[in-house]
């Protein structure tokens, strides 16, 4: 079935869509004695209605009818609503067929009674109103239902209703809205969230005049922002009592000064003009609609309290959703910021970028991961994953093979060990669980990197001359496979080179095969790297983006991770390296070695610092070791020393007391050095400190 579109989907103007609380519009008040503060709607092209006429010759349902003007309307006739027929001769069926007001008509017929419009002769009588309530009905729910969001739900309501089924209206919803079956705590508070109303200038090229400036109206003021639902207050009962109710009854009466504010119901207009209606969720109230119509509009009659039913229960509704919708993607976001790394670390000898992109707006997260984990040796494990498709069982085990993978490379094992220990894990959360991962370890001394490969595509290198190369790395079966070997390779890992890990989601989709899409990225890679030049490698952040713009609209499959990482390395000239025989005088060599190298490197200022931490790190080394202990002095942007033994104990902090001969070694490495650690070594354990260079 074909929608037509409608004239309350049309875009209303002389508003500005994005006021806070909605289009306040304002139309011209006539002159009139006594009666409803709500200015009466003045359409252009109209003119009051002529003596003997029937005061309610509008139609109620935005149908045209007869105009009652003196002379015909020149103008383009309004479009017809969605689900409204055309009646055949009528204000739609041509130029000129608009009559003027019937001369000498009296009091209104049983036909005009009916429809709010006036009969002319010769012509079909208008429709009934039953049939319209229907029509418009299907059409405002239709129009309510596309909302995906509270704001979209909220305008989609304004928007069916003005100017079709009323000429204003006040939507205030809970503050805050519940989420499903949470009780609310503390008193209901009501928000003005939006107020419409039927504009007064309409668009030339629409087939309207532009009015002129009218005077401000009562309505413009209407509403207080929040209301405070008191308990067994009159707009408590009303609320209720959940149906719509016309504000003429007492108990509406009454509840109106609550929910309007003081001396702000004198605006409502008197009579069966306005319809209170509350909003009602699954569980609750989360709010009220107030419907207005102005004098010009014939009154609601009984059967419009079951549309404002229709149209109060489909927003209601539609509004529940939305905030489940709402905290589902909150969940989503919470749970990616969590299972992924927040920041990556800083690392000695390489820079990191990453980027991940869910498969799509309603899944926010999946079984995608990237990992950087700084090492013992100042080296950095890189890690990349995909667990079998993007729903949150997904990305629940992936943060389980994430934590896992953390754990083991706290463990310094080799990364086909990794893998191993990994593909058990899977095996362990079930038969099911399958993923691919890559784990590579770089070491920025050796400038060497060490790659173990789990069914994952093979990452990419680009060398700092512009060539790009996908590295030859054994495949592997998939983690959770089980009872399969894993294989690692050493490879170069030269400086200035930029190593790329990435998931299927960048290189597969439905309109190309994985190895057409790793050439695309290969190619991708060299392009931009020509663009800087042979001897300045791409800034990383701008390489991750590049990247990401090869994907195509129909490439947005699966999600995606990208990490980057640029490989600066350490220069030989800014390392110092010695063993040390497990005895006595070894404090005294480590001391000597390091006063050594700082004078080499002019770093003098830090020789008695590091002279006291050595030898503190040092002796307690060699008290426990059997094997010869190493030293190892780094100068980057920091002086990192590193002392290596093979006790698998890690050394702990604590309080020495007044009578302890030891036991504060590292008590001072805690308090002069910018900041140590301890790691366990498969074969040992690394103590290290770095101190800032001047």
């Amino acid at each position: 079935m074909t929608e037509h579109p409608t004239s309350f989907d049309r875009p209303q103007t002389g508003g500005d869509p994005t006021e806070p609380r909605g289009a306040l519009l304002r139309t011209p008040v006539p002159p009139r004695a006594g009666g409803s503060a709500l200015a009466a709607q003045g359409r252009t092209g109209e003119s009051p209605p002529t003596a003997g006429a029937d005061p309610s010759g509008a139609f109620e349902h935005s149908q045209p009818g007869a105009e009652q003007a003196a002379e015909p309307d020149t103008h383009r006739p309004r479009p017809t609503p969605e689900g409204v027929p055309v009646q055949p001769g009528g204000a739609h069926s041509g130029a000129g067929a608009v009559p003027g007001p019937l001369s000498g008509s009296g009091a209104a017929t049983g036909a005009e009674r009916r429809t709010g419009q006036l009969t002319v002769p010769g012509q079909p009588t208008p429709m009934r109103r039953d049939g319209d309530r229907l029509r418009f009905v299907g059409a405002a729910t239709r129009r309510i239902a596309r909302g995906m969001d509270l704001d979209e739900i909220v305008m989609g309501l304004c928007r069916a209703t003005v100017p079709t089924f009323a000429d204003a209206i006040l939507v205030y919803l809970r503050e805050p809205l519940p989420v499903g079956d949470e009780r609310p705590t503390g008193p209901l508070v009501l928000r003005l969230r939006r107020t419409d109303r039927i504009p007064a200038e309409r668009d030339t090229e629409g087939g309207f005049t532009p009015a002129a400036q009218p005077e401000p109206s009562e309505l413009e003021a209407v509403g207080s922002e929040l209301c405070e639902v008191r308990p067994g207050s009159a707009l408590a009962e009303v609320l209720r009592g959940v149906r719509p109710v016309f504000t003429e009854t007492p108990a509406a009466r009454a509840a109106l000064p609550e929910l309007l504010g003081d001396g702000q119901d004198f605006a409502v207009p008197d009579g069966r003009r306005a319809i209170l209606a509350p909003l009602r969720g699954r569980r609750r109230v989360i709010g009220a609609a107030l419907f207005l119509r102005g004098p010009e509009r014939v009154a609601f009659e009984a059967d419009d309290l079951l549309v404002a039913a229709q149209l109060a229960t489909h927003s209601a509704l539609g509004i529940d959703k939305a905030v489940l919708y709402g905290r589902e993607a909150y969940i989503a976001d919470e749970l990616q910021r969590t299972m992924l790394p927040e920041n990556l670390p800083r690392c000695t000898g390489v820079r990191l970028a990453s980027r991940y992109l869910p498969a799509a707006e309603t899944a926010r997260v999946g079984g995608d991961w990237y990992d950087a984990i700084p090492l013992p040796g100042s080296r950095v494990a890189l890690v990349v994953g995909d667990v079998m498709g993007h729903s949150m069982t997904s990305a629940a085990i992936m943060g389980q093979l994430r934590t896992t993978a953390q754990t083991l490379a706290g463990l310094d094992l080799p990364p086909q060990e990794v893998l191993h220990h990994l593909d058990e894990q899977a095996q362990r959360l079930g038969t099911d669980r399958m993923a691919t991962c890559l784990y590579a370890v770089y070491d920025p001394v050796s400038h060497r990197i060490t790659v173990a490969n789990a069914g994952h595509p093979p990452p990419v290198l680009l060398h700092l001359g512009g060539h790009a190369e996908v590295l030859r790395v054994p495949a592997g079966a998939p983690i959770g496979v089980g009872g399969v070997d894993f294989e690692a390779v050493e490879l170069d890992a030269p400086a200035g080179a930029t190593l790329l890990l990435y998931t299927d989601g960048l290189v597969e989709s439905r309109l190309r095969d994985v190895w057409t899409g790793i050439e695309q990225l290969r190619e991708r890679l060299a392009a931009t790297a020509q663009l800087t030049g042979p001897d300045h490698p791409p800034p990383l952040e701008a390489l991750c983006d590049e990247v990401l713009d090869m994907l195509g609209p129909g490439d947005r499959d699966d999600d995606i991770a990208l990490l980057a990482a640029r490989f600066d390395g350490i220069a030989p000239s800014d390392v110092a390296y010695w063993f040390l025989e497990p005895e006595d005088a070894a404090p005294g060599r480590a001391r000597r070695l390091a006063r050594r190298a700082l004078a080499r490197w002019g770093m003098e200022d830090l020789t008695d610092s590091v002279e006291l931490l050595v030898s503190e790190v040092v002796t307690n080394a060699v008290r426990y070791a059997s094997k010869p202990v190493t030293l190892r002095l780094l100068r980057t942007d920091v002086l990192r020393c590193e002392v290596g033994d093979d006790v698998p104990q890690l050394p702990r902090l604590r309080q020495a007391r007044h009578t302890d001969e030891g036991g504060r070694g590292l008590y001072l490495v805690n308090r002069l050095a910018r900041r140590w650690g301890a790691t366990r070594l498969s074969t040992g354990k690394v103590v290290w400190f770095e101190l800032n260079r001047g």
